[in-house]
């Protein structure tokens, strides 16, 4: 009597279908893991930004006006309270403490400064860019606005 052996495991077949089921929740996985970081970055820069209202309050409490002229619009965050560490505005106005390692964009007005505006790039393809000001606006702007001047330093 011959006796039958059969050799139990999986088939090419089967194995290949489950290799492919597993790329396949991978690359949903993936794909949700991407936008949770897109949107845990424009969080941060948001709370970064209000933080700099934060601060930009404290300042103004301090010493009566937000500080000398900042550069022309859209120059980095340099002089006046924008380099204050007793307020905290310098860690604030620092690029290292963005997503993207880049620092704000911020305008003042005329002195004694009684207005400012503070900006960052966020990855929104409707409104690329959040901005804060010292009328206590803090919002989402659309692609092709008009950043805040030494004029104007108001979010529009």
């Amino acid at each position: 009597m011959k006796s039958k052996t059969t050799s139990r495991g999986f088939t090419l077949i089967e194995l290949l279908v489950v290799i492919a089921i597993i790329g396949i929740l991978s690359s949903v996985v993936l794909a949700s893991l991407s936008t949770a970081r897109s949107k845990g970055n424009n969080a941060k820069t948001q709370g970064q930004l209000a933080s700099v209202r934060n601060a930009a309050e404290i300042y103004y409490d301090t010493n009566g006006n937000y500080g000398a002229v900042a550069a022309i619009s859209g120059a980095t965050c340099t002089g006046g309270m924008w380099s204050d560490s007793a307020s905290g505005m310098l860690s604030l106005t620092t690029g290292t403490n963005y997503y993207d390692s880049t620092a704000p964009k911020c305008s003042t007005d005329a002195n004694p400064t009684t207005k400012y505006a503070a900006w960052h790039a966020i990855s929104d393809a409707a409104n690329p860019n959040f901005c804060v000001d010292s009328s206590g606006v803090a919002k989402k702007e659309p692609s092709g606005w008009t950043a805040p001047t030494t004029a104007s330093p108001m979010c529009p």
